[in-house]
């Protein structure tokens, strides 16, 4: 019987010494969120294909559940300062700004993965633990985004915008 060589490549990350990744998810909570999820994937889809500098690849649509409805995203990003300045700029900033106001019948969370170490995340109006909130313990997030920010980059300091009182 014949055999068919299996084709095994790995990547060479030496090219990327500052690859950032970063995942995220929107869990449908209400029927209200499903228009709210929907609403959203041409504009994040647009956000991608417009290739922001430093943007290296992007999947979206990708799912992690059908009940809950629960949507994801993979990006990844040549470093940290360019994911912090698209973070800042429009049209992510207002959607965030909008989304800490008001999470429309939806969760929203993202995981951060640095090369050069570290991790970042965070968990909002999630219905079902998923990611590091299904076994890390939690702690209310307090101050601003860009505290968190800082403690992984001393030097930066991103305009995000504060978490709700």
């Amino acid at each position: 019987m014949p055999t068919t060589a299996v084709r095994r490549e790995v990547p060479d990350f030496s090219t990327f010494p500052d690859l950032v990744i970063i995942m995220l998810g929107m869990q449908v909570r209400t029927g209200y969120g499903l228009k709210t999820l929907l609403g959203l994937g041409k504009p994040i889809d647009d956000a991608g294909a417009g290739r922001p500098e430093g943007l290296l690849h992007y999947e979206n649509r990708i799912i992690f559940s059908l009940r809950p409805t629960h949507i994801g995203m993979r990006w990844y990003w040549r470093d940290r300062q360019s994911l912090e300045v698209w973070s800042k700029s429009e049209p992510h900033r207002i959607w965030w700004r909008d989304f800490l106001r008001d999470s429309r019948g939806t969760g929203f969370w993202h995981e951060t993965y640095h090369m050069r170490g570290g991790m970042e995340a965070v968990y909002v109006d999630m219905g079902r633990p998923v990611g590091f909130s299904a076994f890390t313990p939690m702690i209310p997030a307090h101050g601003t985004m860009a505290s968190r920010h800082r403690a992984l980059n001393p030097d930066s300091t991103p305009d995000l915008p504060d978490w709700p009182a």
